[in-house]
């Protein structure tokens, strides 16, 4: 009698094969006959756990992209710029493992622009990065003051910096350093917060803020 296979290890054994053959290929080199060489199934053992076409494996893939993005561990620290380091330095991708995933992510994130279906999963996850970001920048900034425009601003620019360290990392042929991430992330988050005065500090005193002095010129 032949062993039982676990149908989500098969799938997900599939869905590796895919990010090895995205992370080599691109995208668009996807097809099953590449997916059976990766993972030494037979085609119709691929068709048997996704359906005829490679769309769906793709759009598994994808789902599979995601949830390790979501699903890696943070430890949080008490200071709420520690945390915002930390959530930086995971999603950065600091690991060879980690590079591969974020070069797939980055295919599929430009292949969306064309495809809808990809779009709007990508954009979900996209929506939910901002909202964390945009969270704990709020506990960071606590006792600064700064309005909600500008408090917009700065998340955009946190999410900018995760995303610029995805796409860069894509383009190199080494993982990004985790000690690098974390020194950039920790000197942008302190110029962010010295741009803001305290609460409380009168006119006179908040004078000499870069971020108060630019919304006095506007």
């Amino acid at each position: 009698m032949s062993k039982r296979v676990d149908p989500d290890v098969r799938r997900e054994q599939v869905a590796e094969a895919v990010i090895d053959e995205v992370a080599a290929h691109g995208l668009r080199s996807v097809t099953l006959a590449r997916i059976a060489a990766r993972t030494g199934l037979a085609i119709g053992s691929i068709r048997y756990y996704f359906g005829d076409t490679v769309r769906e494996v793709m759009r598994f893939t994808l789902s599979v992209l995601m949830q390790r993005i979501v699903r890696r561990a943070v430890t949080m620290s008490d200071d709420p710029v520690a945390r915002i380091t930390d959530v930086i330095a995971f999603a950065a991708p600091t690991s060879d493992q980690e590079r591969r995933e974020h070069i797939a992510f980055v295919e599929y994130r430009v292949m969306a622009r064309t495809e809808p279906e990809l779009a709007a999963d990508i954009a979900a996850i996209s929506l939910e990065g901002a909202e964390v970001i945009r969270s704990l920048l709020r506990d960071a900034l606590a006792d600064r003051m700064i309005d909600e425009e500008a408090l917009d601003r700065e998340a955009l620019l946190l999410l900018a910096l995760v995303e610029g360290f995805s796409f860069s990392s894509a383009l190199l042929s080494a993982p990004l350093r985790e000690t690098d991430v974390r020194a950039v992330a920790i000197a942008t988050l302190r110029r962010m917060i010295d741009a803001y005065p305290p609460s409380g500090e009168t006119a006179e005193q908040t004078a000499d803020y870069p971020m108060v002095a630019r919304r006095t010129r506007d």
